[in-house]
Order: C-alpha cells, then structure tokens, then sequence
C-alpha cells in the first residue's frame, strides 16, 4: 500500500524493501535513521528535519519563476523572502538562510521579535520585508535596519504607520528603508483562510487610502522611496482563478500609482498562499494547480497588465513560506498499543454453563473460514449488540460480558485476516465498526494543531512493513487526556495499519508535511513539549545525524510557565520527609526518583526503552 505517497510526497519519498526512503543520493530508509536515534537513548516521539528538501524547494521555486520571465521576455526580476512566522526554530531558520544564499533568498518579519531574528541572520544582499501592525519601536527597528546596509522594506498596513515613518525619518541619520504599502483587493482566495484578502480583510489600505498614502510621501519629499504594493489573497490558494483575477487587480493599481507620480514604484509583492498538496487520495486533492503553471500566470498576466497600461513591467516577489518549509520535516512517534490486543484467548474465563449466545460466538470462533468469514463477522457484532442489552437487563454479568467482547474481537480479527485479499465493498463499509485503536507517543495538541484547530490532514503512514497488506481500520489516540486528541476513522479517508504484536516489534509512524506552522503553534496542553528534534544530512555514502536537541525536561516546562522549580523542588522533599507512611532508609531514593523525573522529558516510556534516556 502507498499511503498516497506519489499525491502528496513531491518525489521526496519512496517506498522500497518495504520501508519508507528518501529518493536523494544513498536513500537512507526513514526507519533505520530513527532506530539509530533510538538506539542512542531518544524516546518519545522524534522531529526529523530534512535541509535538503528545503534546498529543493528554493531552488525549484526560483528556477520555475525565472523559466517563466525568459520564456515570456519578460523585463522584470524574481525575488522571495521567508515568513519567519511559518517556522522560526533556529535548526530550520539557519539551515534555510544558508541554502538561500546563492539566491539571495530573504526574510519576511511580522513582529519586532522576528525582526530582530532577520537583522541577525539575513543574507546581506538579500531583501528583508517587515509585515503586519508597527508602533514607532518597530518602525525605528526598521530604520536601523537599513542603516546597517538591509534592502528593507517596510510595508505600511495603515496611514498612522506612514505618519510615523515621515516624522522618524526627519529625525534619523538620513538612511530611510524602502516603503510599501498594503493595497486592499475586493479580490479574494478561497477555502479556510479566504477572508485574508478582499475588501473586509484585516490589512490593506483602500483606494482612498492609497491617494491619502502617495500625497503625504510627495509633502514628506519621500516619494522615491516608495518601491513596492503588497497584496495577500489567503493561505493555502487551493484555486488558480481567484489569484488570476487579484493579480489584475494589483497589476491596474500598480499602473495608476506610477502615473500618480510614483516612478520609484518598481515590484509587486503577492504576499504568500502557494498551497501544498496535503491529501492522501486522489479524489480529495486540495490544489488545482502546479508551481509551473502558478509562475507562468503571474508572469504573463503582469506583463500584459503593464503592457497594456504603458508601464515598466514590475519586478515580482513572493513570500510563499508554507510552500518552502512543509515537506522538510516528519514526525515519527511510536505506537505504545493496540487496544484489540487486549483480547487473546488465555484473557476467556468461561463457565461450565454460558448463556447461548456466548456459546454462538464460541462456534463461530472455532469453524470461522474464508468462506463464510463476512456472514460470521456479522453476526458476532449482531450477538454482542444482544448481550450488551442482556447486561443492561440484568440477565448476564460482567463475566460473560469480557468473554463476548474477547470472542467478537478475535473473530473480527480472524475474518479481517481471512478476507484481506478479498475486495468486499460491504467488509469496507463496516470497517468503521471494527476499528483498531493505536494508542501513539506524541501530543497532536503540541505537534499537529492544525489538525484540531482546522481539521487540517496530514499524511499519515507507518515506516515499515509496507510490503506487507495492512488490515485493521485504524484510528490514532494520543497520549493527552483530551477527547480531541484523536484521528478517528473516517470511510471517506480510511487509514489502515498493520496488526502488530508490539511485545515483539517497534512500530513507528511519520506524520509528513509537518514543517510548516505546527511548531510555532504547538500548545502545551498537559504540559508535552516539543519532541526531540534532529537534523539528517543525507550524502551518497549514507547520512549523519547533527543538531540533537533534547525535548524540554519536567523542570524547564514548569521553568516556562513561571514556576519556581526550587520551590517546587524543596515543597515535595518536604513533603516526602514529612510522610508517614515512608520509610526512613527509602527517602533518599524516592527523592533521587523524583530528581530524575524532573530532569527528563513528559513523553511515555515503554518497557523496551526502560534503559534508555
């Protein structure tokens, strides 16, 4: 099974020997990377960072828009910057400023914060942008920006800013950054982030506000310094037309700007939205367009816009970090247990006389083959439908109650595993009913909340065994104590997964298409940090592993949230002397246990890694 793989793996994956691997230079498999991790005493689940398919992505990206302005003649330059608010952890944001260097690949800031992160590490050629609401700080913040060399541009979201950027710039040092201005389209995207753009948007000027805009930078003699208009239609564009119609829009606006008097205005910036194929199926794709065919309709409806209007044609930025950012990381969690497995034949405790419906499934359990396997499935869930009544009466107890869940659990098994070879529409259509619970190491609230916040997928599959038929419909629990932390089973998107006896084997599965905002957005419900992240440079002899940096210990997360972890630490020894019921010679080893505890990460432990870290 391909787990959709060539829908959403953008040719970074592959599956062979039945294991998931890489499709540059050695191909390493992902499972034998994470073993060795493992191996090393990392637990829990594991953020493997890969920098080359960030590479892969700048360059694709640059290399299609430039195929396009040769192919159109067209006289304007490509130019992108990252949105530090994609993802600004410091393995990705470094990794990702030194691939871009041969490009001048630059970065967009959004907050003061992530301004000064761009100051720090940008490329010194290459443009920074500044996005979003400013207060004087951060418009000052700007101006020392372009006082140390940046081509920065700071982007007005409304006229207060622009007043504070003509009264900062009569007081500075002479050195004034690049000024945009945020137009506001009745163009918009679609799907869940379509209100960024339109005329009800958070951000933009409007017309009228673009007249008000140009006239003060004439008054305030700032009107060259005027270089760029920014639009913004949504994230995650799923349709090409909506971003056609915008780009027209912006494109008149950029021409009426110039014969207003605005001969410095020289690019368009479209903010971000390129979308990123999310779906395992072929029949629920969420993009309805390819990067190429993206590139070559800016180009050419820019450069007819400019044509027609007598304008130079505008050099064209994008700040699409999703697009860049999504595909070099992967999750991997262990799978801690399959509830079903609860259920073995020693766990029956029959009686000597049991009701008859009990021994029905007794017989269907013994004389079950492939030929009546569908016929025996139905009717142990039919008979255990009646027993849970017969409890709810009063007329079986709880004995025989476990002896039927056991007895229909094994069943369904059986039967799973006599027809996985059979396509029975009707077997798929109740696999709903017999879903397998894997109870998996990770928090979704911490590393995949999109999914419960915008019922955002994910590509879901295990890491091995892949040449083997996975049979059991599946559903995935989180280790949280939250109802939400679960990805149920869904007919439309079924996901099925091996059955596994995890007292013999590991079993692991990569969540994909994690690199973009699940980080920055992970939450610390019942207090689960972000995993132990790793950086895998893959090479033609194989990979090394660098940058391990540790999950966050019991201490550092209590640290977080402004807990004294001294006071803490002084409250439970006393406590712990203070206790009766605690022997004198075991004091000194429950607190050299606590010690320990509080040192280490909260991810579960199974018993195989007791041993380890």
């Amino acid at each position: 099974m391909s787990y959709g793989i060539d829908i959403w793996g953008n040719d970074n994956f592959i599956i062979r020997d039945g294991k998931v691997k890489l499709t540059t230079l050695s191909q390493p498999a992902i499972i034998d990377i994470v073993k060795e991790i493992r191996s090393e005493g990392y637990t829990g689940p594991l953020l493997l960072r890969f920098p080359h398919l960030i590479k892969k992505q700048i360059h694709f990206m640059y290399s299609l828009f430039n195929q396009a302005i040769k192919e159109f003649q067209y006289k304007g330059k490509f130019q992108a910057v990252y949105p530090l608010k994609v993802n600004q952890f410091p393995n990705f944001v470094k990794n990702l400023v030194k691939l871009g260097e041969k490009y001048n690949y630059g970065l967009e800031a959004g907050s003061k914060a992530e301004l000064i992160l761009a100051m720090a590490y940008n490329n010194p050629k290459a443009p920074i942008t500044v996005n979003g609401f400013k207060d004087r700080e951060m418009i000052a913040l700007g101006f020392i920006a372009s006082e140390m060399g940046y081509n920065i541009t700071l982007t007005i979201e409304g006229l207060n800013e622009l007043e504070s950027i003509i009264e900062i710039a009569k007081k500075r040092f002479g050195t004034v950054p690049n000024i945009g201005l945020r137009i506001r389209l009745h163009s918009s995207g679609t799907g869940i982030w379509a209100k960024s753009g339109g005329i009800n948007s958070k951000f933009g000027l409007t017309s009228t506000e673009l007249i008000v805009a140009v006239n003060a930078l004439k008054e305030a003699k700032l009107l060259d310094h005027f270089s760029m208009i920014h639009f913004h239609i949504g994230s995650q564009i799923s349709e090409i037309a909506p971003l056609k119609k915008a780009l027209r829009e912006a494109g008149n606006i950029y021409a009426e700007l110039i014969k207003m008097g605005a001969t410095n205005l020289q690019s368009i910036n479209l903010g971000g939205g390129l979308a990123v194929e999310y779906s395992q199926y072929e029949n629920k794709l969420h993009r309805n367009y390819t990067l190429q065919e993206y590139a070559n309709d800016v180009v050419y409806l820019l450069r007819e816009v400019a044509l027609a209007k007598g304008v130079k044609e505008p050099n064209i930025f994008i700040e699409s970090g999703r697009y860049i950012a999504a595909h070099h990381a992967v999750l991997v969690a262990p799978v801690l247990e399959l509830f079903s497995q609860e259920y073995t034949e020693e766990k029956l405790d029959l009686k000597e006389i049991n009701p008859p419906l009990i021994q029905e499934l007794f017989d269907l359990y013994h004389t079950i083959n492939a030929r009546n396997a569908l016929e025996y499935l139905h009717d142990s869930i039919d008979h255990m439908e009646s027993l849970l009544t017969l409890f709810d009466l009063g007329y079986v107890d709880l004995q025989d109650r476990s002896n039927t869940e056991i007895f229909v659990n094994l069943i369904i098994k059986k039967a799973v595993d006599l027809l996985k070879d059979k396509q029975y529409k009707e077997l798929l259509s109740i696999q709903e009913r017999v879903q397998e619970r894997y109870l998996v190491n990770f928090s979704i609230f911490q590393s995949l909340p999109d999914f419960w916040g915008l019922g955002q997928h994910f590509p879901i599959m295990p890491l091995d065994r892949l040449d083997e038929k996975p049979t059991r419909s599946a559903s995935i629990w989180d280790i949280t104590c939250d109802s939400d932390g679960e990805f149920s089973f869904n007919p439309k998107k079924p996901l099925f997964l091996h059955d596994v006896d995890l007292s013999k084997d590991d079993y692991f599965l990569g969540f994909f298409l994690v690199g973009a905002y699940q980080e920055v957005l992970g939450m610390k419900h019942n207090l689960f940090t972000h995993p132990t992240e790793m950086t895998v440079f893959v090479d033609d002899k194989g990979y090394k592993i660098e940058n391990i940096l540790e999950s966050q210990s019991i201490n550092d997360i209590l640290e977080d949230l402004d807990y004294d972890v001294k006071e803490i630490q002084e409250n439970l020894k006393e406590k712990i002397e203070n206790s009766n019921l605690i022997e004198d010679s075991e004091r000194k080893h429950i607190l050299g246990e606590i010690y320990l505890l509080l040192n280490d990460n909260g991810y579960l432990k199974t018993i195989k890694s007791e041993n380890h870290k």
